[in-house]
């Protein structure tokens, strides 16, 4: 009985991972073949796509109304992201870091977080706080669009807020969403019969890759809950553990082939992105379709775990403008401290 249970759980990660790499790749292929720009596939696609994921599993977990499978699997991939992604690929090879990489993303994320934490505050995420951090990470992706030369010699995260509080990113969606229709087939070029094939065919991949996903989170999530059940632990824990490293796996494989090939720099951005996106937009969209419930265990320890092995990174990344590997030593060491922590504290709460 124990072996079927664990191997519909493989089963179920394996559909969701790997549907989820599909989807994305088939997704970005119609839309090229489509005429769709570059900027609407990258807005769409590109930006989530590190994080369906988590947010399809997050979504069946919301609808199963297990709030502590949520919680747990967005704080846990932000930790693992972190102390793990980041600390193996800086243990492979030396990541270089940019002010740009601190002063906008990286506080943005670090605002992100603690946003979170005081939303939690009152033990749930109503929908009202959902919709805001929905609105957040529009915001958010509309403004890596702006010129940069506008916030020469300003503070990133403060133009970002403005951004925010005085609804620029209405402007921006417009303009920018007009551009991209408008750029549509603008060589006219007519469709062959080859390349309505090869449409059909990405057409197919998408759909049998979307159902793998949702078929997949789906049976993952339920059998992380089982086995929640089975040995009496909180969903926060199987959320913050099980279910939130299973779905950081892709971002591993990924970042340890880019630190091998010298490209340890690309997953410090994709890591800070993917937190950012974890928490505006999963998080947002997973309250929305029902209401969270936050645990003691979350706003005690594994919420501020987060924010603080954030601001560690943000540390790493301003030293020497790289982080070297005894920093990723460290952050491997953190995540090893935390699980243990969090084993032992499991019980206390």
């Amino acid at each position: 009985m124990m072996l079927s249970n664990v191997a519909i759980l493989l089963v179920g990660l394996i559909l969701l991972v790997k549907g989820s790499d599909l989807f994305v790749s088939s997704a970005s292929a119609i839309a090229k073949k489509l005429g769709v720009s570059e900027f609407i596939i990258g807005l769409t696609l590109v930006a989530i796509g590190t994080s369906i994921p988590e947010l399809a599993s997050s979504i069946a977990a919301s609808l199963s109304q297990s709030s502590g499978i949520v919680v747990g699997n967005i704080v846990g991939s932000n930790i693992a992201n972190i102390a793990l992604i980041v600390g193996c690929a800086a243990i492979i090879s030396v990541v270089k870091t940019d002010s740009d990489m601190l002063k906008r993303d990286g506080y943005i994320m670090l605002f992100a977080t603690t946003l979170f934490l005081l939303f939690a505050f009152d033990l749930q995420l109503s929908r009202g706080e959902a919709v805001i951090l929905i609105l957040f990470y529009v915001a958010y992706v509309f403004f890596l669009f702006e010129d940069k030369s506008k916030y020469k010699d300003k503070s990133y995260f403060v133009e970002f807020i403005g951004y925010f509080v005085k609804f620029k990113y209405v402007g921006s969606m417009n303009n920018r969403i007009r551009e991209g229709i408008n750029g549509f087939n603008s060589d006219g070029k007519k469709e062959t019969e080859k390349e309505r094939g090869s449409i059909s065919r990405d057409l197919l991949i998408l759909a049998v890759s979307g159902i793998a996903v949702i078929f997949g989170a789906k049976y993952f999530v339920n059998e992380a809950i089982f086995f929640a059940q089975l040995f009496q632990l909180p969903d926060t824990f199987v959320g913050v553990t099980l279910v939130a490293v299973g779905t950081s796996l892709p971002e591993l494989m990924v970042t340890i082939s880019a630190a091998r090939k010298g490209y340890g720099n690309i997953a410090i951005g994709n890591v800070i992105g993917s937190n950012i996106t974890n928490i505006f937009l999963v998080l947002g969209i997973s309250a929305f379709v029902f209401p969270l419930e936050i645990t003691g265990l979350s706003i005690m320890f594994t919420i501020p775990f987060m924010i603080m092995i954030s601001v560690v990174l943000l540390w790493f990344i301003n030293t020497h403008w790289e982080i070297r590997r005894i920093e990723g030593i460290a952050l491997i060491v953190l995540y090893a401290l935390f699980l243990i922590s969090l084993f032992k504290s499991e019980v206390a709460f």
